[in-house]
């Protein structure tokens, strides 16, 4: 395919794939069940956070962190005690358990009381053309309280060489405009020109299929790599092509 025609089938397939009907099967319903920004902002986070493995049981154990958290999550975040926080102790999404979410819902709190909230640490360390300094930089910010070491990798480091696939897809979620009803546009400070694909397996093998990406591993030198090729396709929403790439890796088995 020429550059022309490449553009002309993922433009086609963002427009497949950027649909509300996206909602049904994706972990991104959860947060649409809300509607303060900061109960949006909270559960989005959450959500990424254990969004590996299956899709639906991501999505189930979304809905049961929810439900442990009174389905008010910002409330829950600011006012818990300390027997709300042990009622979260059987929680367990793959390796991501209740240890590991008394101590995020103990940070967020942090950081909605001491950091003016997720938008501000994101905004506030946003470098010129990339989110990825910001992504470095929150991991810094959250875990800045006392915490168990097991519990930092749950929180990705694009300067360690993750491709950081769970925030990245967070900020695309905030980030990006709601014309379709999918993603939030709720952070207004930040360029969705900035925005990094969530490169993940079925992304990055339908970008090295298209050859958008020659890279093997899914790391950080890879994001980087796709995003300047899908900037070369649309600069102002590169990320955009997000839903094609994994629409056509998940849904259409390219």
């Amino acid at each position: 395919m020429t550059k022309a025609e490449l553009k002309e089938f993922l433009d086609a397939k963002v427009l497949e794939y950027n649909h509300p009907k996206f909602l049904e099967d994706d972990p991104i319903q959860i947060p649409h069940r809300f509607t303060q920004k900061e109960d949006i902002e909270i559960s989005a986070f959450l959500t990424a956070t254990i969004a590996w493995g299956n899709r639906k049981s991501i999505i189930n154990n979304a809905i049961k962190l929810m439900e442990l958290m009174g389905n008010t999550p910002y409330d829950f975040v600011m006012n818990h005690s300390e027997d709300d926080l042990e009622r979260l102790s059987p929680f367990v999404h793959r390796t991501f358990n209740g240890i590991d979410l008394g101590y995020f819902v103990s940070s967020l709190q942090n950081i909605y009381k001491n950091h003016g909230g997720l938008e501000t640490v994101f905004t506030e360390h946003q470098a010129k053309d990339s989110m990825q300094p910001a992504i470095s930089k929150f991991k810094e910010v959250f875990f800045e309280l006392p915490h168990q070491t097991r519990t930092q990798k749950h929180v990705s480091d694009p300067n360690k060489g993750s491709a950081a696939k769970r925030i990245n897809m967070f900020l695309r979620w905030m980030v990006r405009n709601n014309s379709t009803g999918v993603d939030f546009g709720l952070w207004k400070n930040i360029d969705p020109a900035k925005l990094s694909c969530p490169l993940d397996v079925h992304s990055g093998n339908v970008a090295r299929k298209l050859k958008l990406l020659k890279r093997k591993q899914n790391d950080a030198k890879a994001l980087l790599e796709l995003d300047k090729n899908l900037r070369k396709l649309d600069a102002t929403d590169p990320v955009k092509y997000d839903f094609a790439l994994f629409g056509l890796g998940v849904f259409e088995r390219f």
